[in-house]
This record gives structure tokens, sequence and C-alpha cells, in this order.
């Protein structure tokens, strides 16, 4: 039978954790209301954005005029290289959510591998970026303290470098990778093709009713300035959707710890009554069985 006193310090051990947890879920609740809006916010820009982009491509596409030789609106049939950006979080006892953005980035590298085009693999984030050198994939440019505290200027300076690689030909593909939020109960996972951007989702009729205009002499200076606009705010967004979905994850995880322990320490209570019960009767036996020995 165990022992009373061990029993009790772990009832002790259970109920402490327990206090920890709930106290972790009520700071995530606190930190996600914020996370939320502020990525409840940045939604509406960074849709209007992904929207107009797409409208340009899918007008070069079908109208075959303006920005056509532009490099962010081609088709690149055979891509010799591509980047993959990552957004993880710094921190873990968050629940699977790292886990999944990793499994998203494995897969996309293996699929690019089966292609012959070589990966660059750009992370954002403590828990992705040790994970991938833990198993020794070269990673071409990380960053860390940055998915915790999204920043504009650093979330510019960051993906940067992919924007003129790719105008410079040096690579042929820009893709994000993240968990985003998508209610306070789910996390909804991205896969982003950013560059080259896509307009296939707009019907040649569609875009030919347009009522969107490029002005010849300033189509390649707007086109540059949009498409980098473009980049930086979805690179941003990642960011900030990322966080609200972390607090949220671990908001999740730290709910189901603390009802774990809740339901363990009743298993060890009722463990402790029996043992205790069983300690009583022992004793009540060797009492009687003094007595009725002198007899």
């Amino acid at each position: 039978m165990a022992n009373l006193k061990d029993i009790q310090r772990q009832i002790k051990s259970v109920s402490n954790t327990q206090k920890t947890t709930r106290a972790m879920k009520l700071v995530s609740t606190a930190k996600l209301r914020r996370a939320e809006e502020l990525a409840r916010r940045s939604r509406l820009y960074a849709d209007k954005m992904n929207q107009v982009i797409a409208e340009i491509a899918g007008r070069i596409k079908c109208s075959k005029i303006g920005g056509i030789d532009n490099r962010c609106f081609a088709e690149i049939e055979n891509p010799k290289m591509v980047d993959i950006v990552f957004v993880t979080a710094d921190k873990g006892l968050c629940g699977g959510f790292n886990i999944q953005t990793i499994k998203a980035v494995k897969k996309l590298i293996k699929e690019y591998k089966d292609k012959n085009v070589k990966v660059r693999l750009r992370g954002i984030g403590k828990k992705g970026v040790e994970f991938f050198k833990y198993n020794e994939v070269e990673l071409f440019d990380s960053v860390i303290n940055l998915s915790s505290k999204p920043d504009k200027t650093r979330s510019d300076e960051f993906i940067a470098a992919s924007i003129e690689d790719y105008k410079d030909g040096k690579i042929d593909g820009l893709h994000i990778i993240y968990n985003g939020f998508k209610n306070m109960m789910t996390q909804e996972l991205h896969v982003s093709h950013v560059l080259p951007v896509d307009g296939s989702q707009y019907e040649c009729s569609e875009v030919q009713n347009s009522v969107l205009e490029i002005e010849a002499q300033d189509e390649e200076h707007m086109l540059d300035s949009l498409v980098n606009r473009y980049v930086e705010y979805a690179m941003y967004y990642a960011l900030l959707d990322s966080l609200a979905a972390e607090h949220s994850a671990r908001m999740q995880a730290m709910d189901t710890a603390t009802n774990n322990a809740k339901d363990m320490v009743k298993v060890l209570k009722v463990k402790f009554n029996k043992a205790r019960q069983a300690a009583i009767t022992t004793e009540l036996i060797e009492i009687i069985s003094g007595v009725e020995s002198m007899k």
C-alpha cells in the first residue's frame, strides 16, 4: 500500500501545478483579447491588399498589357530555387500549435525536393528554429523574439532580402507558412504562395470590366512599390495572426492541463482515503489480535 505521506506530497504537487496552469490560462486569455483585436483590424487591410494585387495580376494575365514584363506577376514554369518563410512561437506549452507549422514546412520542402527545386528555409520563432537546427536542416536565415513581439520595421527588414532576391532572379518563389487565428477554439494553418502573385482566381471577363487602371508611365515604379508593400504586409499580418493563434492554443492547452490536474487530484484523494482506511483497519486488527492473545 502506498505511503500516506507520499500520496499527500503528490496531491500538493499536482494542486500547485493546477494553480500554475490556471494562472497561465488567465494570462493567455487576457493577451488573446488584445492580439485578436489587433489581428482583426489588420485583416481588413490585408484582405483588401490581397484583392487589389490579385486583380492586377489577373488584368496582366488576361489583357497582356501593363506590367507583363514585371517578374513578380510572371508565371515561372520551372523554378530552380524558392524561399520558404515559417512563423512559430518563441515559447512552448501551446499544444500542437508549433508542430502543425513544422509539419507543413517539412511537407512543402519534400514536394520541392521531389521536383529537384532547391529550398532556402527562413525561420521566425525560437521553437521552429531550434527544431530544424536540432534535425540538422540548414536555415538560410532566422530570427527570434519577433513572433512574440511583432514589429513592422523588423518584419520588413527580414522579408526585404527575399523580395530583392526574387526581383533579381535569385529565387523563383516565396511562401509564408504560419498557424493563424480562426476563433477562440480553432487555429487555421496557412501556406501562402506570395510570389509570384497568382491572378488565376480572376476570370478574364471580370478583369475586363474592372475599373482598375495602370498608367503606362507609372507602371514600373507603381507595381514595384505595390508589390513591396503587399509582401511586407503579408509578412507582418502573418506575425499578428500567428500571435493571436498562439495565445488561443496556449489558453486551450492550459485549460486542458488544469482540468487534467483537477481529475488527478480527485484520483489521488480517493487513493489517499483508501490507504488511510487500510492503515486504520490494519491497526485495529493488530489491537484486536493483541487483546485476544492476552486472554
